[in-house]
Protein backbone atom coordinates (compact mmCIF):
# COMPACT_ATOMS: atom_id res chain seq x y z
CA UNK A 1 0.00 0.00 0.00
CA UNK A 2 3.08 2.34 0.25
CA UNK A 3 4.27 1.63 -2.28
CA UNK A 4 0.92 2.55 -3.87
CA UNK A 5 0.62 5.82 -2.44
CA UNK A 6 3.80 6.81 -3.34
CA UNK A 7 3.32 6.29 -6.64
CA UNK A 8 0.22 8.08 -6.59
CA UNK A 9 1.62 10.85 -4.83
CA UNK A 10 4.65 11.30 -7.98
CA UNK A 11 2.15 10.66 -10.73
CA UNK A 12 0.39 13.50 -9.80
CA UNK A 13 2.99 15.68 -8.83
CA UNK A 14 4.41 14.80 -12.52
CA UNK A 15 1.51 15.67 -14.21
CA UNK A 16 1.34 19.41 -12.34
CA UNK A 17 5.30 19.33 -13.21
CA UNK A 18 4.62 18.67 -16.76
CA UNK A 19 1.81 21.69 -16.67
CA UNK A 20 4.64 23.89 -15.17
CA UNK A 21 6.73 23.37 -17.42
CA UNK A 22 5.06 23.88 -20.83
CA UNK A 23 3.77 27.45 -19.28
CA UNK A 24 7.87 28.14 -18.48
CA UNK A 25 8.52 26.91 -22.09
CA UNK A 26 6.25 29.01 -23.60
CA UNK A 27 6.91 32.17 -21.48
CA UNK A 28 10.69 31.42 -22.06
CA UNK A 29 11.05 31.78 -18.40
CA UNK A 30 14.59 30.21 -16.75
CA UNK A 31 13.64 28.32 -13.70
CA UNK A 32 16.29 27.46 -11.33
CA UNK A 33 15.26 24.76 -8.17
CA UNK A 34 17.79 25.55 -5.81
CA UNK A 35 18.05 22.67 -3.23
CA UNK A 36 20.25 22.83 0.24
CA UNK A 37 20.43 21.78 3.61
CA UNK A 38 19.67 24.55 6.62
CA UNK A 39 21.68 27.46 6.40
CA UNK A 40 23.76 26.74 3.56
CA UNK A 41 23.41 30.29 2.42
CA UNK A 42 20.36 29.92 -0.22
CA UNK A 43 18.90 32.86 0.51
CA UNK A 44 21.95 34.99 1.25
CA UNK A 45 23.18 33.65 -2.37
CA UNK A 46 19.98 34.95 -4.12
CA UNK A 47 20.46 38.25 -2.24
CA UNK A 48 23.74 38.63 -4.36
CA UNK A 49 22.49 37.18 -7.55
CA UNK A 50 19.56 39.73 -7.57
CA UNK A 51 21.86 42.49 -6.67
CA UNK A 52 24.15 42.16 -9.33
CA UNK A 53 21.96 40.53 -12.08
CA UNK A 54 18.98 42.33 -11.83
CA UNK A 55 20.21 45.11 -13.84
CA UNK A 56 20.09 42.75 -17.13
CA UNK A 57 17.50 40.17 -16.18
CA UNK A 58 13.66 40.48 -14.54
CA UNK A 59 13.84 38.23 -11.83
CA UNK A 60 11.38 36.41 -9.56
CA UNK A 61 11.71 33.94 -6.59
CA UNK A 62 9.38 31.37 -5.04
CA UNK A 63 10.56 30.70 -1.46
CA UNK A 64 9.94 27.63 0.47
CA UNK A 65 9.58 27.08 4.16
CA UNK A 66 7.52 25.40 6.75
CA UNK A 67 6.77 28.96 8.31
CA UNK A 68 7.38 32.75 8.12
CA UNK A 69 7.78 35.35 5.42
CA UNK A 70 11.38 36.15 5.82
CA UNK A 71 13.05 34.88 3.26
CA UNK A 72 10.75 36.37 0.75
CA UNK A 73 11.08 39.82 3.02
CA UNK A 74 14.31 39.51 2.11
CA UNK A 75 14.31 39.06 -1.66
CA UNK A 76 11.53 41.75 -1.46
CA UNK A 77 13.69 44.27 -0.22
CA UNK A 78 16.40 43.53 -3.03
CA UNK A 79 13.85 44.76 -5.50
CA UNK A 80 12.89 41.79 -6.75
CA UNK A 81 9.46 40.14 -6.50
CA UNK A 82 8.76 37.06 -4.40
CA UNK A 83 6.31 34.68 -3.37
CA UNK A 84 6.21 32.72 -0.05
CA UNK A 85 4.70 28.94 -0.10
CA UNK A 86 4.53 27.83 3.87
CA UNK A 87 4.69 24.03 4.02
CA UNK A 88 3.25 23.94 7.64
CA UNK A 89 5.46 20.76 8.11
CA UNK A 90 6.14 19.27 4.43
CA UNK A 91 9.63 18.57 3.94
CA UNK A 92 9.86 19.78 0.47
CA UNK A 93 8.04 21.94 -2.11
CA UNK A 94 6.14 20.04 -4.75
CA UNK A 95 4.80 20.95 -8.52
CA UNK A 96 1.27 21.66 -7.39
CA UNK A 97 2.26 23.74 -5.16
CA UNK A 98 4.52 25.56 -7.41
CA UNK A 99 1.26 25.53 -10.18
CA UNK A 100 -0.60 27.41 -7.38
CA UNK A 101 1.15 30.37 -6.55
CA UNK A 102 3.06 31.55 -10.37
CA UNK A 103 -0.01 33.33 -11.03
CA UNK A 104 1.19 35.27 -9.10
CA UNK A 105 3.95 36.43 -11.58
CA UNK A 106 3.11 37.64 -14.98
CA UNK A 107 5.96 35.20 -16.55
CA UNK A 108 5.94 37.09 -19.80
CA UNK A 109 7.43 39.67 -17.52
CA UNK A 110 9.92 37.06 -15.78
CA UNK A 111 13.33 36.33 -17.35
CA UNK A 112 15.04 34.41 -14.21
CA UNK A 113 12.71 32.29 -11.53
CA UNK A 114 14.52 30.91 -8.76
CA UNK A 115 12.64 28.35 -6.27
CA UNK A 116 14.42 28.16 -3.47
CA UNK A 117 13.22 24.95 -1.67
CA UNK A 118 12.84 24.09 1.84
CA UNK A 119 15.95 23.54 3.67
CA UNK A 120 15.88 19.64 2.99
CA UNK A 121 19.19 17.37 1.71
CA UNK A 122 16.68 13.84 1.17
CA UNK A 123 13.19 14.71 -0.12
CA UNK A 124 13.59 17.94 -2.31
CA UNK A 125 15.55 15.85 -4.88
CA UNK A 126 12.64 13.44 -5.50
CA UNK A 127 10.00 15.89 -6.86
CA UNK A 128 9.99 17.45 -10.07
CA UNK A 129 8.61 20.74 -10.18
CA UNK A 130 8.81 21.82 -13.99
CA UNK A 131 12.25 23.47 -13.60
CA UNK A 132 15.07 24.08 -15.89
CA UNK A 133 17.74 22.53 -13.79
CA UNK A 134 18.18 21.78 -10.19
CA UNK A 135 20.86 22.96 -8.12
CA UNK A 136 22.16 22.12 -4.91
CA UNK A 137 23.93 24.37 -2.36
CA UNK A 138 26.67 22.82 -0.59
CA UNK A 139 28.09 25.15 2.66
CA UNK A 140 31.79 24.46 3.83
CA UNK A 141 30.73 24.00 7.63
CA UNK A 142 28.17 21.16 6.66
CA UNK A 143 31.83 18.96 6.07
CA UNK A 144 32.44 16.49 3.59
CA UNK A 145 30.57 14.06 4.17
CA UNK A 146 27.41 15.59 2.98
CA UNK A 147 27.93 14.13 -0.89
CA UNK A 148 28.90 10.73 -0.38
CA UNK A 149 26.32 10.35 2.94
CA UNK A 150 23.05 12.10 0.65
CA UNK A 151 23.94 10.97 -2.98
CA UNK A 152 20.20 10.67 -4.36
CA UNK A 153 20.77 14.52 -4.13
CA UNK A 154 23.50 15.17 -5.93
CA UNK A 155 23.10 12.43 -8.46
CA UNK A 156 19.81 14.44 -9.81
CA UNK A 157 21.41 17.50 -9.44
CA UNK A 158 23.65 19.39 -12.36
CA UNK A 159 25.32 21.85 -10.48
CA UNK A 160 27.22 22.23 -6.97
CA UNK A 161 27.45 25.76 -5.43
CA UNK A 162 30.14 25.13 -2.58
CA UNK A 163 29.35 28.63 -0.59
CA UNK A 164 30.98 29.88 2.37
CA UNK A 165 34.49 29.21 0.94
CA UNK A 166 35.57 32.63 2.75
CA UNK A 167 35.64 29.90 5.88
CA UNK A 168 38.02 27.25 4.07
CA UNK A 169 41.12 28.81 6.54
CA UNK A 170 39.31 27.87 9.85
CA UNK A 171 37.49 24.45 8.86
CA UNK A 172 38.41 21.17 7.98
CA UNK A 173 37.22 20.93 4.31
CA UNK A 174 38.76 19.59 1.14
CA UNK A 175 37.44 20.83 -1.99
CA UNK A 176 39.06 18.29 -4.01
CA UNK A 177 37.78 15.77 -2.09
CA UNK A 178 34.03 17.28 -2.93
CA UNK A 179 34.89 17.50 -6.28
CA UNK A 180 36.40 13.51 -6.58
CA UNK A 181 33.18 12.90 -4.46
CA UNK A 182 30.66 14.21 -6.78
CA UNK A 183 32.27 13.36 -9.80
CA UNK A 184 32.24 9.53 -8.37
CA UNK A 185 28.82 10.06 -7.66
CA UNK A 186 27.43 12.11 -10.87
CA UNK A 187 30.31 12.71 -13.06
CA UNK A 188 28.33 14.93 -15.42
CA UNK A 189 27.91 17.26 -12.83
CA UNK A 190 30.08 20.59 -11.95
CA UNK A 191 31.24 21.96 -8.26
CA UNK A 192 31.39 25.91 -8.40
CA UNK A 193 33.37 26.98 -5.25
CA UNK A 194 32.30 30.38 -4.16
CA UNK A 195 31.35 32.44 -1.29
CA UNK A 196 28.43 34.43 -1.38
CA UNK A 197 29.70 36.79 2.03
CA UNK A 198 32.84 38.01 0.17
CA UNK A 199 31.49 37.72 -3.44
CA UNK A 200 34.81 35.01 -4.06
CA UNK A 201 33.78 32.91 -6.76
CA UNK A 202 30.02 34.68 -7.71
CA UNK A 203 30.87 35.52 -11.43
CA UNK A 204 31.39 31.80 -12.08
CA UNK A 205 27.72 31.25 -10.76
CA UNK A 206 26.23 34.40 -12.84
CA UNK A 207 28.13 32.74 -16.36
CA UNK A 208 26.72 29.59 -15.43
CA UNK A 209 22.84 31.59 -14.99
CA UNK A 210 23.71 33.42 -18.25
CA UNK A 211 24.28 30.32 -19.91
CA UNK A 212 21.47 28.63 -19.19
CA UNK A 213 19.76 31.50 -19.96
CA UNK A 214 20.32 31.48 -23.54
CA UNK A 215 19.72 28.39 -23.99
CA UNK A 216 16.68 28.30 -22.71
CA UNK A 217 15.20 31.38 -25.11
CA UNK A 218 16.92 29.26 -27.74
CA UNK A 219 14.58 26.25 -27.52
Amino acid sequence: MKVMVRADVLTNNNIAADFNRELFQKTKTLVINLMSSPGAGKTTLLEETVRALSGKYRIAVIEGDLATERDADRIRAMGAKAVQINTHGGCHLDARMVAACVGEFDLEEIDLLFIENVGNLVCPSGYDLGQNHKVAVLSVPEGNDKIPKYPQMFMRTELVLLNKTDLLPYLDFNVDEAVRDLSEINPQSKLIPLSAKTNEGLQDWFSWIKEAYRQCVQQ
